[in-house]
């Protein structure tokens, strides 16, 4: 099992638009792909009040990929993505971290 960190920094005033992306779409559609999100975090205290968070569950890096590619081609991503952005992207840039737990990990 390998975890996947994420980071979408929000472009400026588009958090709420991107959360409300996530939570009425992108969820959902990744469902259809086999995209195991574990947990979704803003930040309360901190400098990156701007960033959405999450963690995503890969068997392998093969299950990652296909998943993946699934999704960007998924039409109805393709359409909500589309939509919500109409007034301009909502994220500036991502960071993608993959881990690998520690044999002392809760998360194997």
């Amino acid at each position: 099992m390998i975890y996947e960190l994420r980071v979408y920094h929000a472009a400026p005033g588009k958090l709420p638009a991107l959360i409300d992306r996530f939570r009425k779409h992108t969820v959902a559609i990744w469902k259809k792909h086999d995209i195991r999100p574990l947990g979704f975090w803003t930040v309360d205290i901190g400098e990156n009040t701007n960033d959405l968070f999450y963690l995503l569950q890969w068997d392998d890096v093969m299950h990652r990929e296909r998943a993946g590619a699934a999704f960007q081609a998924d039409k109805d991503w393709i359409a909500a993505r589309d939509k919500s952005e109409e007034a301009g992207p909502l994220v500036s840039a991502i960071t993608r971290t993959l881990l690998r737990p520690t044999d002392f990990s809760q998360l194997k």
